[in-house]
């Protein structure tokens, strides 16, 4: 299409009064209007505007930042890399002439480290603001506080299609508000999910995907077709599934997402003499505009990362999209012509998603970003202008990380080390690895390790296991100790790849990733490059496999990983974290860290998996981090001894690296323990029946009724330091099951004490005709006496415990079932008796009635 006909060529008049009047504005324009690609132009072109200097656009994609410069370049009719270039992490295509250059976000606020006024840069776009990826709010908080202070001519915007403006308007206020309204060709949208199925009984989604694929080739003859699927798996899946279609024949298949290289990326967009099928993930959700797509299959999923600052694990979980990115994924079937998106599920599960994704900052490790900010000279993160601060334990959370590594001292400010750490366009783990593999001297094979670890391994997955027994026995040729760490075997397979000049064939031959490795190349040429910059000496001088380990241990100590049994892959890690070790992995040394602790869906299961080991040993954790050793003695109940045990243990931080036996309890650690199973039912006194329990109401009784006595109460406490009295001195059940109870119930009243007990709660009260009646004390403080009519007649009206507190009567049948309560005995025989004896008298007349 012709760039002067698109939608957003309608604002221009409107963007140039906007600048004319102020520096900032937010732009909403529906998706495929063009304003990706034009508004940088307009800026660029427009006379009179203000904006000298470089326009830089932040994109949240590697793939779309280089696929959108690549356009602009084309449209202006310059070579990529001059007039217009873009730079993403670890690869930069522009010049000193480029005045449109396209970034992502993490690249800018990296430049504003070095370079905090911008110099030369006129403005600032960020582009599809709603994704709401974590640099892309830091960097315009960044750029908003230079914006009011030493660059008031620098010109910031913000762009999406979907985006709530309100909130940003208020944010960069004051600022222009323009809007697009689009020119979108209808879609015509189809519900294929039935509300009844629950996702476990699904078919795969590629399935349904390439059957729907199918149904709607045949019926729309024109066009192509864009299925949006999760992840690189299922895409592949997909691929497979539309290949066994008859419909699909002629068509071209084509991948497309961020870990393809971009030969391949290009073949999907490119326009192609024959019908595209594009299989993407949501990197063609945004920015991107496909020409030619009329039909688009929507999953309906995508692979959302996310980090549990309680756990202190990334996550990776495959989840439902929200309904603005289902409307944007819409969207790419109207750009062009009229379209269909068949979405794979029902409308009432659409209606329950959420109404957009939520922002990275809220899901995220903040330890990078807050290290920037830290480096930057922010000491008051709180006082920062959060366009939405971050929760306060992903906060603690990062800075403990931060200080673990040695980037922040105990005051939370910025260390030399830390600076250092900062050059780096890396996680700070691996920053602080490269920095003790020179302290080690071993620094290049550190920058490579970190070079393979940016993306998947280069050591592809093999099913036939001979064939991945003869690939690891070739790569020990490179690397003998492979068992020492997982990124030993990388570092083989690079070293074979490198050998063969990244080879295709031979690459194929041992299964290692070509592309990967070239990748991997560039990023380690670059990663040198830097730490020559930050004043370090990229050469191994005493690069042994021990050195190696133990500067991947100085990033990830706080991952370490103890065998929990070598029966299983199960493992205990510090901060009360449990995993799975990687079936692929190579390490089988009882301790270990793990480059990469993640939560992923595994075979419809939520698993937490260790990925990316490597072996360590005690000793280094004792020379690196003295401080962070402790033992502890801790007394516990063993329920399959039913005994009470002393346990020593040696812990790093709180893993337990060492669990022993430590003798015999003192009788004061064995008493509580042996207490609290009685308590809970799990052990049995014997002796403590029901005389027990009578005991004690009689003497809580006299304490309620008779506090000058000083007679105590029994409640759960002090039951509990009874029971913990009958105890004393045993260290398991055998010793108390059968110990006498009462002696230490006696014991609880002073000299004196237990004639008043009798006197004022007696257990048993002498009725006329010798019976003793006992006496039943509740705990609302009441004292029932229960006894048959006959055994009533002649007892005084009333009976006084202790002279103060009446009894409560409780007449009962000659069957014992009771027919009166009373504490007035005498208004009964004056009242209610007559209608009892007229009652039961005739059901029992041998018994005597007066």
């Amino acid at each position: 299409m012709d760039p002067k006909g698109l939608p957003i060529q309608s604002i221009r008049e409107e963007l140039a009064l906007a600048l004319s009047a102020g520096r900032r504005f937010v732009l909403e324009a529906p998706t495929g209007s063009g304003k990706s690609t034009q508004v940088p132009q307009m800026l660029a072109d427009m006379p009179g505007c203000g904006v000298s200097g470089q326009i830089v656009v932040l994109q949240p994609r590697r793939v779309a930042a280089r696929m959108l410069a690549r356009r602009v370049a084309w449209e202006r009719g310059v070579k990529l890399g001059a007039e217009v270039g873009y730079q993403v992490r670890f690869e930069r295509v522009f010049g000193r002439d480029t005045r449109i250059l396209f970034v992502t976000e993490g690249v800018l606020l990296r430049r504003m480290l070095d370079d905090p006024e911008l110099k030369g840069v006129g403005a600032v776009l960020f582009d599809e603001f709603h994704e709401r990826h974590i640099y892309g709010d830091v960097t315009l908080a960044q750029a908003l506080i230079l914006q009011r202070g030493r660059r008031p001519n620098l010109v910031l915007g913000a762009m999406s299609a979907t985006l709530d403006g309100a909130p940003l308007r208020e944010f960069l206020a004051p600022c222009a508000h323009l809007r697009c309204e689009g020119r979108m060709f209808p879609v015509d949208i189809r519900y294929a999910g039935s509300p009844a199925v629950s996702v476990r009984d699904e078919e795969p989604v590629w399935d349904r995907a390439a059957r729907e694929a199918e149904r709607v080739l045949r019926e729309e003859p024109e066009g192509d077709m864009l299925i949006f699927m999760p992840g690189a798996f299922e895409i592949r899946r997909t691929i497979e599934a539309l290949q066994g279609r008859s419909a699909a024949k002629g068509c071209d298949i084509l991948p497309l997402h961020g870990e393809l290289p971009p030969e391949a990326q290009d073949a999907a967009i490119d326009p192609s003499a024959r019908r595209k099928i594009i299989v993407a993930t949501n990197v063609a959700e945004t920015s991107l505009t496909i020409d030619g797509v009329r039909v688009v299959i929507d999953g309906g999923l995508a692979r959302i990362p996310a980090y549990d600052p309680q756990r202190g694990i990334d996550t990776i979980l495959v989840k439902k999209i929200s309904r603005a990115s289902a409307d944007q994924r819409a969207g790419r079937a109207g750009r062009t012509a009229p379209g269909v998106c068949v979405r794979l599920w029902s409308q009432r599960d659409h209606e329950q998603r959420a109404a957009r994704e939520e922002a990275e900052i809220r899901r995220i490790d903040l330890s990078e970003v807050l290290l920037f900010l830290k480096t930057a000279g922010v000491d008051d993160l709180a006082a920062f202008p959060w366009f939405e601060p971050p929760e306060e334990k992903s906060m603690a959370r990062a800075l403990t990380l931060l200080s673990d590594l040695g980037a922040l001292d105990h005051r939370g400010r910025i260390t030399p080390v830390g600076r250092r750490m900062a050059a780096f366009p890396l996680h700070p783990r691996f920053a602080r690895m490269l920095m003790e593999g020179e302290r080690l001297g071993c620094l290049r094979t550190a920058a490579l390790v970190a070079a393979l670890s940016q993306d998947r391994s280069i050591v592809m997955p093999m099913d036939n296991g001979r064939e991945r027994a003869a690939r690891e026995d070739f790569l020990r040729g490179y690397v003998p100790d492979l068992d020492d760490s997982d990124f030993f075997m990388d570092i083989a397979a690079f070293a074979a790849a490198a050998e063969a000049r990244f080879d295709m064939g031979f690459c194929r031959k041992w299964g290692i990733h070509a592309t990967g490795a070239r990748t991997a190349a560039r990023l380690f040429e670059q990663l040198c490059g830097t730490a020559r910059g930050a004043g370090l000496n990229p050469v191994d001088s005493a690069a042994s496999g021990e050195n190696i380990r133990r500067a991947i241990l100085a990033g990830f100590s706080d991952q370490l990983a103890l065998r929990t049994d070598r029966a299983t892959l199960r493992c205990a890690v510090v901060h009360d974290r449990r995993g799975e070790l990687r079936r692929e992995t190579l390490v089988e040394a009882p301790l270990l860290v793990a480059a990469e602790i993640e939560e992923r869906n595994v075979r419809g299961d939520v698993g937490v998996l260790l990925s990316r080991n490597t072996a360590v040993q005690e000793s280094w954790l004792e020379e690196m981090f003295p401080e962070d050793f402790s033992r502890t003695r801790e007394v516990v109940f063993d329920e399959s001894q039913r005994r009470v045990s002393a346990r020593a243990r040696r812990m790093f931080r709180n893993l337990v690296l060492e669990d022993s036996q430590s003798g015999e309890p003192t009788p004061d650690e064995a008493a509580p323990l042996l207490a609290a199973e009685v308590l809970a039912g799990r052990l049995i006194l014997k002796q403590w029946d029901a005389e027990v329990e009578r005991w004690i109401a009689r003497c809580n009784f006299v304490a309620r009724h008779f506090p000058d006595y000083g007679i105590h109460a029994i409640g759960e406490a002090e039951k509990t330091l009874l029971i913990e009295q009958v105890c004393y001195g045993a260290i398991g059940y055998k010793d108390i099951k059968d110990r006498p109870v009462m002696p230490q119930l006696r014991d609880w009243l002073a000299a004196g004490q237990e004639p008043l007990l009798d006197k004022c709660a007696p257990e048993r009260v002498e009725l006329p005709r010798g019976i003793k009646a006992r006496v039943r004390y509740e705990p609302d403080g009441r004292a029932f006496l229960a006894a048959t009519v006959q055994q009533l007649y002649d007892a005084p009206g009333q009976i006084l415990l202790g002279g103060r507190v009446p009894v409560v009567f409780e007449i009962l049948a000659p069957n014992r079932r009771p027919v009166q309560i009373t504490a007035d005995l005498a208004a009964f025989w004056k009242g209610a008796y007559e209608d009892v004896k007229k009652q039961q008298k005739g059901r029992y007349p041998r018994h005597e009635w007066r």
